[in-house]
């Protein structure tokens, strides 16, 4: 019984902990995004990128994926609770909506953009360069599974998708993390936190989906 009870509170604080820090990231996603409200070409990140930032495919690629990234990155979140679906099938629809369209129209093109320029040279760049093709792929396959109304292999795809769109937050993690507990040089800090800000994500969502597909084939069994 004692077992029984730490492991739930285990699992409610882990779970705690997790949302806290969604709210507290996506907080800060926020503040960056209002830095580049109005358009301004030497704000922030941009100091960065003077010597490309006369690019207009840049421009158009930058603004466009940091003003959708924002939205994306929250519509997602109650996608994936079960009472927000149950409750609200219409808003659940339209949110996955506006998430598949912003991503395959926008974000991702954008963000594939954006990486071939992307800062920590080529090995950062290819990082994002795949990062935004496997964006692309996952959630094109989302919506083309809830087409068919596969809705197992839908969800799969959703948390595939979704947790690339994490990315956003955990690059940013990684970084402060690696900053803080080694003395790497801030060029090779962005090189690795590329990597790593996306691939812990896409590892811990096949976990999630591998779990989900064996609790489905149990129940297919079952019956």
């Amino acid at each position: 019984m004692s077992k029984l009870f730490t492991n739930v509170n285990f699992s409610v604080l882990a779970r705690g902990i997790t949302i806290c820090l969604f709210l507290y990231y996506s907080f800060l996603m926020v503040i960056i995004t209002l830095q580049y409200v109005p358009i301004d070409f030497t704000a922030a990140f941009l100091a960065t990128k003077q010597h490309i930032i006369h690019l207009r495919h840049y421009q158009i690629a930058f603004f466009s994926h940091v003003y959708s990234s924002i939205f994306i990155l929250i519509l997602g979140a109650p996608q994936f609770m079960d009472s927000f679906r149950v409750r609200f099938p219409f808003i659940h629809r339209f949110f996955g909506m506006v998430y598949v369209v912003c991503i395959l129209c926008v974000s991702a093109p954008s963000g594939l953009i954006m990486g071939i320029y992307g800062y920590g040279g080529i090995i950062s760049q290819i990082s994002f360069v795949i990062l935004s093709i496997l964006w692309f792929y996952f959630t094109l396959q989302a919506f083309n599974f809830i087409k068919k109304r596969m809705v197992v292999k839908h969800k799969k795809y959703m948390i595939l998708s979704y947790s690339l769109t994490l990315s956003a937050i955990t690059l940013r993690l990684s970084k402060q993390l690696l900053s803080m507990f080694t003395e790497i040089h801030r060029y090779e800090i962005y090189q690795i936190a590329s990597w790593i800000g996306w691939l812990i994500n896409l590892l811990i969502a096949f976990v999630i989906v591998q779990r989900i597909e064996k609790k489905y084939s149990l129940t297919q069994k079952a019956h």
